[in-house]
């Protein structure tokens, strides 16, 4: 079905492929995962296989590609389109339309199928999909798994033999993504569709692939096997299959079903308690106060009496499903909305009076979209940017960015980056201005584990120094890592308001994996068992 031979592709103006000499081979039929460092080439790998690559981006392409025969460099992407449909990493960049049912019908018109056909497919999809309660909603109204399935929709409407997807889950809750996941599942199963698929959050979807294939980036040869195969050789694995592989568990578990007759003799080993991880809130010195906070778009609510504290020094993940109000909470506690009802203070001073000069010189904001902050012609640029603007000398962020890993990109063009290292050139931009209180949106978009952990641990350092850390996020396993409390919107509502361990233990979906393997409010991350078992 696909095929890569010597594939080697370098972006226009890099100084390496970030693809070298790979070779390939899909089976009609298979469901395989891409998986591999930020960088490494997996966005690239995907956009090979509808011509995007190199037909959009430019650059040096050699080797050779087919799929189903046909040649996606000679073809372009347009000529792909009822052969392979590609779903990106953010569903919004891909609408035409503003309705759903316009949205399923766009590309069937560009190939100017019969108006019959077109009606019996949008229905087909449209019940594949279990989307018709949604046909004639504007997609601006949609929640974010909503549009990721209208997304999944629009390509099948063409009936491609492919389906690609970069990144599918990454800005989904845990539940959507579930459903994306599981519709994913049904279709490969059910139509035989071949399915490729990138993706960082592997406890996600692992269990539901054929084989992964992983792509080390530097140059290095990739692995392809059998998900316990790989997960088994490489170090970007779920938290599962490390504490699996730490203890030795054969086979290694892919599910928490697999896991749970390990577990069973594990519990008995675990004497010692895991370090309680800060000071409980109460302790804390105020620094944000809101208090019965309303707000509305267009007349449709989004935040409906929030009242909320955060001290210093306080580490506070914001979650719950998508459209529960976290990232417009976010934007009011650093001014760029205010309330229509009540009132949101920082160090005692209402928001809508200090100005938002005021407010960025002490509050660090990095939104989802990384794009937003980036527009100089060289990450060094960017951050001297940021410290000029805040009446500080030029350079002296070596540690940061050592911290982020970026060092490498001081003198690359932002835009350039992958999404995972845009999305650490973004948080560079604002933390070398060291602010007080530190707010992100969805902050481990994009990054592999190893990223992962060291942003978190780079936060717990800034949490230490007395900083004020806010992030809105789906990341369960992040909060698990480094998070003091969580607040658990719903409706624009605080539903849950509590510390990390209590609060995680008692939920059904924002829970990390080990959580769930030991249903032990004591045990959230890998670190904490093998901290109980003196390792």
């Amino acid at each position: 079905m696909i095929e890569l031979r010597n594939v080697t592709y370098s972006y226009p103006d890099s100084k390496a492929p970030v693809l070298r000499d790979l070779s390939l081979r899909v089976e009609e039929g298979e469901f395989l995962l891409v998986i591999g460092v930020s960088g490494a080439g997996k966005s690239t790998l995907l956009r090979c296989l509808n011509g995007l690559v190199p037909h959009f981006y430019g650059g040096a392409f050699q080797g050779e590609v087919r799929v189903a025969g046909r040649d996606p460099v000679a073809t372009s992407p347009r000529g792909m389109s009822d052969l392979v449909g590609f779903v990106f990493q953010d569903p919004e960049a891909q609408f035409v339309v503003d309705v759903v049912e316009d949205e399923l019908a766009f590309a069937m018109e560009n190939h100017n199928l019969p108006q019959s056909l077109m009606r019996k497919r949008v229905e087909e999809v449209l019940d594949q999909l279990d989307i018709a309660p949604l046909r004639h909603r504007r997609i601006s109204t949609l929640s974010g798994g909503e549009k990721q399935r209208v997304a999944i929709g629009a390509v099948l409407t063409l009936q491609p033999r492919v389906l690609v997807l970069d990144e599918p889950t990454s800005q989904l809750d845990p539940q959507a993504a579930e459903e994306v996941l599981t519709i994913l599942q049904k279709l490969n199963a059910d139509l035989g569709l071949t399915i490729v698929l990138s993706e960082h959050r592997l406890e996600r979807v692992v269990q539901y692939v054929d084989r992964v294939l992983y792509l080390p980036g530097g140059g290095q040869p990739p692995l392809i096997g059998r998900p316990r195969e790989v997960l088994a050789q490489v170090d970007l694995a779920p938290p599962l299959a490390r504490l699996g592989r730490a203890l030795g568990w054969d086979p290694l578990p892919l599910t928490i079903k697999e896991g749970r007759r390990f577990a069973q003799r594990l519990t008995s080993t675990l004497h010692l308690p895991p370090s309680i991880l800060h000071p409980p809130p109460s302790t804390l010195q105020p620094v944000i106060d809101i208090r019965n906070l309303w707000f509305s778009y267009d007349g449709q609510e989004a935040l409906r009496g929030i009242d909320l504290k955060v001290g210093r020094g306080e580490f506070v993940a914001l979650m719950g499903r998508n459209g529960s109000g976290k990232t417009t909470l976010l934007k009011h506690i650093v001014g760029l909305l205010h309330p229509q009802e009540g009132r949101v203070e920082l160090w005692g001073r209402d928001t809508r009076h200090l100005g938002m000069e005021a407010i960025v010189r002490r509050v660090g904001y990095v939104p989802q979209n990384p794009n937003a902050l980036l527009f100089a012609d060289t990450l060094r640029d960017e951050l001297d940017f940021t410290l000029r603007s805040h009446g500080l000398s030029a350079g002296g962020y070596d540690e940061l960015l050592r911290a982020l890993g970026m060092e490498q990109h001081l003198e690359t063009y932002p835009r350039d980056l992958s999404a995972g290292e845009r999305q650490r050139a973004a948080l560079a931009a604002i933390l070398v201005a060291d602010p007080e209180v530190i707010l992100l949106d969805e902050p481990t978009r994009g990054l592999d584990y190893h990223q992962k952990h060291a942003l978190a641990d780079f936060l717990i350092q800034m949490r230490d120094r007395g900083k004020t850390v806010i992030i809105a996020t789906h990341d369960v396993e992040l909060v698990a890592r480094c998070a003091d409390r969580v607040v658990i919107l719903g409706e624009g509502q605080v539903v849950v308001d509590g510390p990390v361990r209590e609060v995680m233990t008692d939920s059904l979906v924002f829970s990390p994996q080990v959580n769930k393997l030991l249903r032990d409010g004591r045990f959230l991350t890998v670190e904490d068992v093998l901290e109980a078992m003196g390792r």
